[in-house]
């Protein structure tokens, strides 16, 4: 009977022993549970809260409405181009978009102007839409001050290097006459199609792109706005000393559409001609290769008569 007894007692405390660990695990398993949940739910937050901050660095416009800032960022980029004020990539998408080409332009941050200087003048550029204009249909600020701007890619070069190469095609007068009428439609969009003129202010052959059917579309128009004052103003000056700028602007300083219509007649020029703005071999007297057709309009060469001269050489 004894026996029996201790037996009872030591199956008893067994099983309360037994319980009592089950009700201990049960415990730590609903706190480790508990635990868990709310650090998914605060991780959940943080990444919501990362999302709605990306969300708000990234603007995008027609063409580009689908990116997220991880389609930007991670697609590998072929460096294609680099100045004092950034550099351009040629950017191959992944994923959902693999394949698909875009054009990150990166301003560096000691260059560009503060987000809340260039804000308005983004979403000015973003809505700017015309058959030869390169169209932004992106733009990502960073938390360190830089700026991505994102294009379609063009993968046939620019104007520059098309007459440049030697391409039998650049000497045809249709594909000279389509290119000319060309960047003067987009250029004249961007002077009178708007509710507020936009000034391209540094247009030349390299910011001139095109299609496989020599189509042009005119690039980096705007882009001394989203400068600060001195690298805008350095832009203008590199600009110039490449042929483009206006003797006007020696002592106006601001460009305006008829500093606009000189660049344009030198790009007409160098379609004409094949050679460069900048004469190789210049005379003391003379920093520029121009017709006589041009030079008879007096020692300084306004943009009026640039533009009067082209169009009586060109379009009659």
């Amino acid at each position: 009977m004894m026996e029996d007894d201790k037996k009872l007692k030591l199956i008893l405390t067994l099983c309360s022993a037994a319980f009592l660990a089950t009700v201990l695990c049960f415990i730590y398993l609903c706190c480790k549970q508990r635990r868990q949940n709310e650090d998914d739910e605060k991780a959940s937050l943080e990444l919501k809260e990362s999302d709605e901050e990306n969300k708000e660095n990234l603007v995008t416009f027609e063409g580009g409405q689908d990116l997220t800032i991880y389609d930007i960022l991670d697609a590998p980029g072929e460096v294609i181009g680099k100045s004092n004020y950034g550099t351009l990539y040629k950017a191959s998408f992944t994923g959902r978009r693999a394949g698909s080409l875009r054009l990150l332009r990166f301003l560096r941050p000691a260059c560009s102007g503060r987000m809340e200087e260039v804000v308005g003048v983004i979403h000015m550029l973003g809505c700017i839409r015309h058959n030869r204009l390169v169209p932004l249909e992106a733009f990502y600020a960073g938390p360190k001050g830089e700026k991505l701007l994102v294009h379609p890619f063009y993968g046939y070069g620019n104007l520059a290097r098309f007459i440049r190469d030697g391409n039998g095609e650049s000497h045809k007068w249709a594909v000279i006459y389509r290119i000319s009428v060309g960047i003067a439609q987009g250029l004249d969009h961007l002077h009178t199609g708007l509710q507020k003129p936009v000034i391209h202010g540094n247009l030349k052959s390299k910011n001139i792109l095109l299609d496989r059917n020599f189509q042009p579309y005119i690039s980096d128009f705007g882009q001394h706005l989203l400068l600060n004052p001195s690298a805008g103003q350095e832009m203008l000056e590199s600009c110039g000393a490449q042929g483009y700028r206006a003797p006007e602007l020696i002592k106006m300083k601001d460009v305006c559409q008829e500093t606009d219509i000189y660049s344009l007649g030198v790009i007409l020029l160098e379609l004409l001609t094949g050679r460069e703005p900048i004469n190789e071999n210049p005379s003391a007297d003379e920093d520029f290769y121009l017709p006589n057709s041009i030079r008879n309009c007096g020692p300084r060469i306004s943009a009026q008569c640039v533009s009067h001269s082209m169009a009586s050489s060109i379009f009659i």
